[in-house]
């Protein structure tokens, strides 16, 4: 149902799975023992890792929620050209909820590729994959307060693909030992359409 590979003009987004992905080579980018994690991960719902099974578990996940339809999990890579070509630079997410016909996107990048606008590059792939190919009315996407940097490429993309602010969901997102807000954002079938269709390739093997 979901493509093996999606390609746009910087970034190729690669199914996250055993195949194509070792656990103890991307340990690393999520161990507690990263330079840059914390940082990364401040307004994420997941903690860094302890051990090597943990980022083994996230991969066999990803593969099942593949298998069951319920979401599909890609690497974000930088193409060639890019720096930092061919380099694992976080990973990104559509999770379609059918009986809604909607989905929610997930991101989340390293540190040495934030600021390169590759969020909303991978965003608008991601609602070609949901409108063109899924057939699906409506895309999400929310930040939880203070969380700035989301916060602004967010409404940048939503903005250049014709969607809007919703509001916030009040007590939305566990984490830790509180529930926190998420702001909420939308863009319908019929929004996008009015705008253009990004450029993108969608590759089975």
């Amino acid at each position: 149902m979901f493509p093996e590979r999606i390609e746009t003009e910087r970034l190729e987004l690669v199914r996250f799975c055993r195949e194509h992905f070792d656990a103890l080579s991307l340990y690393p980018y999520y161990s507690r023992h990263s330079d840059t994690v914390l940082e990364e991960t401040e307004h994420l719902t997941w903690k860094p890792h302890a051990a090597p099974k943990e980022t083994r578990d996230l991969l066999a996940d990803a593969e099942e929620s593949w298998v069951d339809g319920d979401g599909a999990i890609y690497a974000v890579v930088p193409r060639e050209e890019e720096d930092g070509a061919g380099e694992f630079a976080g990973v990104t997410g559509l999770h379609p909820e059918w009986d809604e016909h909607s989905a929610l996107f997930g991101l989340w990048l390293r540190k040495p590729y934030w600021g390169r606008g590759y969020s909303g590059e991978r965003a608008g792939a991601l609602m070609k994959l949901a409108f063109d190919r899924l057939d699906l009315e409506l895309v999400s996407a929310g930040y939880l307060y203070s969380n700035e940097k989301s916060r602004r490429a967010i409404e940048k993309y939503v903005e250049a693909h014709g969607g809007q602010y919703d509001g916030i969901l009040r007590n939305w997102v566990p984490m830790d030992d509180e529930v926190r807000d998420l702001h909420r954002y939308t863009v319908t079938r019929e929004q996008w359409e009015e705008r253009h269709k990004e450029s993108v390739t969608f590759v089975e093997r």
